[in-house]
């Protein structure tokens, strides 16, 4: 069994979550038959959590699609998507337009009410963000919405948001063995409103796995997004050196209790205070059995301390949620796709 977590009264979700994003492009060519076949294999195996988004380009319709296939084991997942306005619709982000996102996922996901809708905004200084949240919640009592959410918000603004007196019951942000930025005021703010953490990054995109340990530092060009990603994460972290001092870890803490770098690295995001569950970004059900080993794995207080001593020796990376991401001259906004909702890249 796949462990369970109550993320609103009635509402329970699976610990661990399928991810969406994987699907989306950029990890080679997906096989929407196969992602089908793959997402009942995920429900079947106790992980009814699926994580997509309005701008996950065709994910959610291939959750629909698998609906339509899979009636019986359709009714036993959880949706969380996330309505995600292009940068250049925020000035102009009304009530016409998020309504008419919130519709389109209606139907491209084949439900009548959004289990979870995770709300983004990608530039703080365009007003808007409270008041288009006024909107979904609106959505929300109006039966189209069960739960709201954020995504990638920090500490102050999500603050505002929660003194709107916006229902919020989660919120969604990357956060692994190196990125620790929740830890600087967010995870406490989510503790003190009963909000779930539903994190991303808990593999750093593979680079948290036997595949990299010993392994020369990698240059551009990376094989995939997630890899061009989270090899920024690494570099704020304390760089290539640091991060094999980590693997190094991992690999024994892993080898003494027989399983791998990538089970700890998600158990222990499991772990951390606040946490509702781990996104698992998956193409394919090749590390499926290996992900459900993660339930029965139990860290040990010198486990702990032995991450904790590498952890201690950390740089970065930087600032509160999401911000060094925000900046799009910077390393890692350059590599964001900003206008992907209404498909303009």
């Amino acid at each position: 069994m796949v462990e369970r977590y109550e993320l609103a009264p009635g509402y329970t979700m699976s610990r661990l979550l399928k991810g969406g994003w994987h699907l989306a492009g950029g990890h080679g060519e997906v096989d929407r038959d196969q992602a089908i076949r793959d997402m009942a294999a995920f429900v079947e195996a106790g992980i009814t959590s699926f994580d997509c988004a309005d701008h996950y380009t065709g994910v959610e319709e291939l959750i629909g699609d698998f609906r339509a296939a899979y009636p019986e084991l359709g009714k036993k997942i959880e949706i969380h998507t996330k309505f995600v306005p292009d940068y250049d619709r925020l000035a102009t982000c009304d009530r016409t337009y998020v309504e008419s996102i919130i519709d389109r996922s209606l139907k491209r996901l084949r439900v009548d009410c959004l289990d979870l809708v995770q709300f983004h905004w990608w530039n703080y200084t365009i007003p808007g963000y409270v008041e288009t949240m006024g909107v979904l919640d609106d959505l929300r009592r109006a039966g189209k919405i069960r739960y709201l959410g954020l995504t990638n918000f920090n500490t102050t603004t999500m603050r505002e948001i929660l003194a709107a007196g916006v229902p919020v019951v989660a919120i969604q942000l990357q956060y692994s063995l190196i990125d620790g930025r929740p830890e600087r005021g967010m995870v406490d703010l989510c503790r003190e409103h009963k909000i779930g953490l539903l994190c991303y990054g808990a593999l750093a995109g593979g680079f948290l796995s036997e595949a990299w340990l010993g392994k020369p530092e990698p240059q551009e060009p990376l094989a995939n997004r997630s890899l061009t990603k989270y090899k920024l994460i690494i570099e704020d972290f304390g760089g290539w050196d640091l991060f094999q001092e980590l693997l190094g870890v991992l690999d024994g803490i892993a080898k003494a209790h027989g399983v791998n770098i990538g089970q700890v690295a998600t158990r222990y995001v499991l772990d951390r205070p606040g946490v509702a569950g781990a996104i698992i970004g998956a193409t394919s059900t090749r590390h499926l059995a290996s992900n459900l080993r993660v339930d029965s794995l139990k860290l040990t207080e010198a486990d702990r301390a032995a991450l904790a001593a590498v952890l201690a020796k950390r740089q970065g990376p930087p600032g509160d949620c999401y911000d060094i991401e925000r900046d799009k001259n910077g390393r890692h906004g350059r590599i964001m796709r900003y206008n992907l909702n209404e498909g303009r890249h």
